[in-house]
């Protein structure tokens, strides 16, 4: 045993066995939260290609609401169903749908009007939706009968 000094001045040691796992360990794991904080989100899967009619990406305008695209035009279409409103948002993709007349025979089939359309707004008193078409798809809509029930398919995000 080493007999005790009155040196004040003690020299330091070096960390040994579980001290030295111990900080490495902490040291490894504050590196790792670093490095995930700062890391980069991974690059999104490439989409399908969208239809020849699709429109483009929504953008905002100084209001802060959604434009219509370029190259395409806003049309209003007035759903069957008033209570599909709930689950359109403005900036939701759907594909429309048109039924016959106002009672249409049990089995038809529903033509597709409109594929990836944009929804631009949503009008919960009247039941309508603002969708932002190409515009010939626009005017095949807007030439349908009154009596036409619309209905829409929301796509995913």
């Amino acid at each position: 045993m080493r007999e005790p000094t009155l040196d004040p001045v003690r020299r330091p040691r070096l960390p040994r066995g579980r001290t030295l796992l111990r900080i490495g360990l902490v040291a490894t794991f504050l590196l790792t939260a670093v490095a995930a904080l700062f890391a980069r989100e991974p690059a999104a899967a490439p989409c399908a290609p969208a239809a020849s009619g699709a429109t483009p990406a929504p953008s905002v305008d100084a209001s802060g609401r959604l434009a219509v695209p370029p190259g395409a035009v806003g049309v209003p279409v007035r759903l069957a169903e008033p209570a599909v409103l709930a689950l359109v948002h403005p900036g939701d993709r759907v594909d429309l749908l048109a039924g016959g007349g106002a009672s249409p025979t049990p089995g038809r089939d529903s033509t597709l009007l409109a594929r990836d359309a944009l929804v631009l707004g949503v009008v919960g008193a009247d039941g309508a939706v603002l969708l932002a078409l190409n515009p010939e798809g626009a005017r095949a809509i807007v030439s349908l009968p009154d009596s036409t029930r619309f209905g829409v398919i929301v796509r995913p995000k």
